[in-house]
């Protein structure tokens, strides 16, 4: 069983509500301002789709079933994202802030160790290149969002 952190990568659609990277893409290429609510420094692991697909291929080689965590070890604050964010756009990013989620967690990462050691499995794809990729898509109009 693999326990996944926060996924995120093209195809994901930017006009949800879950998935604040392809959420804060679509709003700084529409021109917008990205909405953190409570303070933005609750941090979330992020593992690109990509990796995750490594992932489950590692674990369906393996000949015994196990339970590994997915994700990179990291732990990235919103108000990070939308530096990396600010990067890819060219401009500076004024978020709006709204008031915390009731019940939102604070910190979350996942340990990856035992992935790393039984799965012989590590996230590859950097946070930054992996946004990149995020906000190229939805440049590009989202060309394969049909066939989601």
């Amino acid at each position: 069983m693999l326990r996944l952190a926060n996924v995120y990568g093209p195809r994901q659609d930017p006009a949800g509500e879950a998935g604040v990277i392809t959420v804060f893409c679509a709003s700084a290429l529409a021109g917008g301002r990205p909405t953190i609510y409570g303070d933005g420094k609750q941090t979330r692991d992020y593992v690109y789709v990509g990796d995750v697909v490594s992932a489950f291929l590692a674990a369906a080689d393996r000949r015994w079933p196990g339970t590994w965590n997915i994700g990179t070890g990291v732990e990235v604050s919103v108000l990070d994202l939308v530096d990396i964010l600010a990067g890819l756009a060219g401009h500076p990013l004024a978020p709006e802030f709204a008031a915390a989620r009731p019940g939102e967690l604070e910190r979350s990462a996942v340990a990856v160790d035992r992935a790393a050691a039984e799965l012989d499995w590590r996230a590859a794809k950097p946070l930054a290149e992996g946004i990149r990729g995020v906000y190229q898509w939805i440049a590009a109009d989202a060309p394969d969002r049909a066939r989601c």
